[in-house]
């Protein structure tokens, strides 16, 4: 009898803890590495392409720049509404700064 009464214990234990669930966790951690790497990788592209610098200076500033943005994309993606949403603004970003570096690609071989 008391080891009923204990299985039942945790299984109303279990119904009213309300933690995050494993997918969860995994689907935030890999929207924060790898959408978070496509904003910092697209961010590069076109940081290289707008900043009023010399060449060599434009691109060593937006790689420093990368991991900044990295680190922002990360955080958002663990603060994000849902993990649906978190992956959709990361890729999104990323796109269309990608986008414009490929549109405007030429104007980054300036000196």
């Amino acid at each position: 009898m008391s080891t009923a009464g204990t299985h039942k214990q945790v299984v109303a234990e279990r119904k009213q803890r309300r933690g995050v669930h494993p997918w969860t966790v995994v689907a935030r951690v890999l929207a924060a590495l790898v959408g978070g790497y496509w904003v910092a990788w697209s961010s590069t592209a076109f940081l290289t392409l707008v900043l009023p610098m010399s060449r060599p200076n434009r691109v060593i500033t937006a790689s420093l720049w990368c991991f900044a943005i990295w680190a922002a994309a990360a955080m958002y993606a663990f603060a994000a509404r849902s993990n649906w949403r978190a992956w959709w603004v990361l890729l999104s970003i990323g796109g269309v700064l990608y986008a414009i570096a490929l549109v405007f690609g030429a104007q980054a071989m300036r000196p």
